[in-house]
């Protein structure tokens, strides 16, 4: 394995964080991974230990306000930050790895980011083989009715504003190794601020309203015991998502953190199966 550390300039030049795996001899893939609120990119550990074997590179940034990346932690000023961000990652792993097949994977918030980004940027997400939303939370998510009455409210007032977003840590994952790991990590945050609240509801409702306009190639994963994000959420976007390359599983008794949750294993060899049947039919074609 090849392992590789770095920065890249996101919107108004902030250094974002990001890290990079690498198979020995010619990478067939890439696997492009945004995580979701108060994580990192180092949480995908067993992800890049599935698909490194296959050929496939891995890539993961850390957010703005997040991780080893700068900025107020969970707070954004508005959703085309991360939208930029992206952007400008995916500018840089196209120019390391040009002609590359690239996956793009969101876990939990980052699920939002990524679809956002393939509808809002059809043209530049025309180049992306393929969407994965891990986990998505497109529907009630677990956060008390309180908590978000308070973000509403101060968006507009105190945008920089934040709380602790309440969420349980046992909810990530059914393995209790994994949820003491959580505790221990040093990156990890619980915040979430008032604008990041508004501008995540305000986003999640324009996906929804805009599903019918997807054109890529969609894999959806969810755990059916999720209580950070209800399944059900995801469940009815890929029902309105048009066409046939669409395929939605749902893990009974699996938990959000799918990645690391006691079945993670066989999440990860759909995951694969997934990319190499999408892998194949790129190089069938060249």
């Amino acid at each position: 394995m090849i392992y590789h550390e770095g920065r890249f300039k996101g919107v108004e030049g902030l250094d974002l964080y990001y890290q990079s795996w690498h198979p020995q001899g010619k990478v067939r893939g890439i696997l492009t991974i945004v995580h979701g609120l108060g994580a990192h990119s180092g949480r995908y550990s067993n992800v890049v230990e599935h698909l490194l074997p296959q050929q496939y590179a891995v890539y993961g940034l850390d957010l703005r306000g997040h991780g080893r990346s700068p900025g107020q932690r969970g707070h954004i000023q508005a959703w085309a930050d991360f939208r930029g961000d992206l952007q400008a990652f995916l500018e840089l792993i196209t120019t390391q790895q040009p002609g590359c097949p690239i996956f793009l994977l969101g876990h939990s918030l980052g699920s939002v980011i990524v679809l956002e980004y393939a509808l809002r940027c059809p043209q530049a997400a025309s180049q992306l083989r393929g969407v994965i939303a891990l986990a998505p939370t497109l529907g009630k998510v677990g956060v008390s009715k309180i908590r978000l009455l308070i973000g509403n409210l101060l968006s507009q007032i105190w945008p920089r504003f934040t709380l602790n977003t309440g969420i349980d840590l046992s909810a990530g994952s059914r393995d209790e190794k994994i949820i003491a790991a959580y505790a221990q990590d040093p990156w990890r945050h619980t915040r979430a601020s008032a604008r990041l609240a508004t501008e995540f509801f305000a986003t999640v409702a324009w996906i929804n309203a805009h599903a019918c306009d997807w054109q890529l190639p969609l894999l959806i994963l969810h755990g059916s015991a999720d209580r950070v994000a209800l399944p059900e959420g995801g469940n009815i976007f890929c029902e309105r998502v048009p066409g046939t390359d669409k395929t939605r599983v749902e893990y009974p008794g699996a938990y959000h953190e799918l990645q690391n949750d006691l079945n993670y294993q066989e999440v990860l060899t759909d995951l694969a199966a997934w990319l190499e049947a999408h892998l194949q039919n790129i190089e069938h074609r060249v």
